[in-house]
């Protein structure tokens, strides 16, 4: 059978569970913004509003979280008018693809998902039963519209290798080259930014101290206050990277101040080299507040826009519908269902 070939899209989501950080922009929406702006790609950016319910959620916070969501992609640059931009829920053919998604995949391959264990623990048979089947739900997302990449954190690698598991084994099993077998796009200085004041873990929203993390509704003066008091070591700044080893936060630090001026680690280090951080902290803070505040700014300015915020994501909703649902009719239609 002959290869098909698929025209070049991209989607990627982020679940809308709140407080969006400086890792969320420097891992996933900046890189969102990049493959809008090179152009070659239709581009479909989600707030997959489903994927938040697999954990329960407050129902007046869950609406907040995605108009909030929303309203960082476009401040940091998402056009809605280049880019398809919606809520997950709004658009039925996700749950409608992963219901037969889930005839597909196995037990085995979901148990094995790192991300199940982690957040079921040894409290698996009270952990829902969206949270473990989660990644069938995410292939259904990818593949309803024949996305060839994805751009993800390198937490979410394994969870695109069953999305390419499930497209393999229905192609097999219905002897078609149906579903596209989508590429993993994960790229930049800072795919994996740190906490400040721990450079040993992720930069979280769920941290308890907020002086962990830049968050990306903070104004100039926190976003300034959190990198000065950022955790160092009392050592300057090495010459090369290898002289990073064994000092996370300072190669934290490094990983921001690079992707924050767009350009590489080794350059990074290069620039600094020898400074003490007394000195490269101020220099730090006023490139964050430079490339975050105004982002800060209109999210703020959107917020007090809602109605402006959900005829964003209705027309999103549309379009996406638009293209997810003669997928799912040809899927119905190769696995047999009357009515397709």
């Amino acid at each position: 059978m002959a290869e098909r070939s698929f025209a070049p899209r991209v989607f990627s989501g982020i679940q809308p569970s709140g407080g969006l950080t400086l890792g969320n922009y420097l891992g996933a929406i900046r890189r969102f913004v990049e493959m809008q702006d090179e152009g070659g790609y239709e581009c479909i950016y989600c707030m997959v509003d489903l994927h938040a319910m697999t954990v329960w959620q407050d129902p007046a916070a869950l609406t907040r979280n995605t108009r909030e969501l929303c309203a960082g992609f476009i401040a940091s640059g998402i056009d809605p008018e280049k880019a398809v931009l919606f809520n997950q829920s709004q658009v039925p053919e996700h749950v409608q693809l992963a219901w037969i998604f889930n005839t597909v995949a196995r037990m085995g391959w979901m148990g094995r998902m790192t991300q199940w264990k982690d957040k079921a623990g040894k409290n698996a048979e009270n952990a829902s039963l969206g949270l473990f089947a989660y990644p069938a739900l995410m292939a259904a997302d990818i593949l309803v519209y024949h996305a060839t990449h994805v751009p993800v954190g390198e937490d979410q690698r394994q969870h695109l290798e069953l999305t390419r598991d499930i497209a393999l084994k229905f192609n097999y099993d219905y002897e078609t080259e149906f579903f596209p077998i989508t590429e993993t796009v994960t790229e930049g200085a800072a795919t994996r930014v740190m906490s400040l004041r721990d450079g040993s873990k992720k930069m979280s929203k769920s941290d308890p101290s907020d002086a962990s993390r830049i968050n990306m509704t903070d104004d100039a003066d926190a976003i300034a206050k959190k990198i000065r008091k950022a955790r160092t070591d009392p050592d300057p700044l090495p010459e090369t990277l290898d002289g990073l080893e064994g000092r996370p936060e300072a190669r934290n630090l490094i990983n921001i101040y690079a992707a924050l001026s767009d350009i590489s680690a080794e350059r990074a280090i290069a620039n600094v080299a020898g400074q003490q951080f007394s000195q490269f902290k101020p220099m730090l803070a006023e490139l964050a507040v430079e490339k975050m505040a105004p982002i800060s700014n209109e999210m703020a300015r959107l917020m007090e826009q809602p109605d402006e915020i959900d005829a964003i994501l209705a027309r999103g909703a549309e379009r996406a519908r638009g293209i997810a649902e003669p997928i799912l009719k040809e899927t119905y239609r190769i696995v047999g269902l009357v009515g397709a």
